[in-house]
């Protein structure tokens, strides 16, 4: 039983490297599960065995990028406290907003690939949220629990994950904004959007103004005053 298993986690990582080169030579859409089985020297029904669709393949090849990525792997390890919640939140705020500055064309495309998805049959998209949920669901859950338990964020009622999804959500579609040539919106000055950011999602998933200064940084957060903004994100 270990030998065939074996054998088959192998072909997997045989087909997952094939999936990468076609990719990155190809693109997403000038890839076809044909031209991945053919590059793996497998049939395309075997490839179907492991991976039922050219998105589920895709999304997989992003979720083993972030599970290689250090960093990340270092961040989601930490001990869950308010400090870890902030990391998190500061982390995808920066992830966004580098794909529309930064030049990795790849990236934009994967935006890209994933707002048509909505539009269209809405599989990548899905495929890609139970990977982040996977991934990151855990930590700001318990982050989250630590945060509300120290008395630095309000109780929320329903379930916590949607908070990590209202904050996702609220900076990919910053993100788009950005991504034309000639962004959809300006936001005003570029060097204050990351903080404008970071400190409308969390006090959109319930940090006070004090743990926000705390750990966000006091020249990132507004004054403490300014509670109707927290009361509304």
């Amino acid at each position: 039983m270990s030998s065939l298993r074996m054998t088959s986690d192998l072909r997997r990582q045989l087909i997952l490297g094939a999936a990468k080169r076609c990719f990155a030579r190809h693109g997403y859409t000038g890839t076809t599960t044909k031209s991945v089985a053919a590059a793996a020297a497998i049939s395309e029904a075997l490839l179907f065995k492991h991976f039922p669709s050219k998105a589920a393949l895709y999304a997989e090849i992003l979720s083993d990028e972030c599970e290689a990525d250090p960093a990340f792997v270092e961040l989601l390890e930490r001990e869950p406290s308010t400090a870890t919640l902030v990391e998190l939140i500061r982390g995808m705020v920066e992830h966004f907003l580098e794909i529309a500055d930064g030049p990795d064309q790849e990236e934009a495309q994967r935006l890209r690939l994933m707002a048509t998805s909505h539009l269209d049959d809405g599989e990548f998209a899905r495929l890609l949220y139970a990977k982040i949920e996977t991934l990151i669901g855990p930590a700001f859950v318990a982050s989250l629990g630590r945060a509300v338990a120290a008395g630095d964020a309000r109780p929320f009622g329903g379930d916590p994950l949607n908070l990590f999804w209202f904050a996702h959500h609220t900076v990919m579609t910053a993100a788009l904004t950005r991504l034309p040539v000639t962004p959809c919106l300006a936001y005003g000055k570029a060097d204050d959007l990351e903080r404008q950011l970071c400190e409308f999602l969390l006090r959109g998933i319930g940090l006070n103004d004090a743990a926000i200064a705390s750990h966000l940084g006091r020249d990132q957060a507004t004054d403490a005053g300014k509670t109707a903004i927290a009361e509304s994100a």
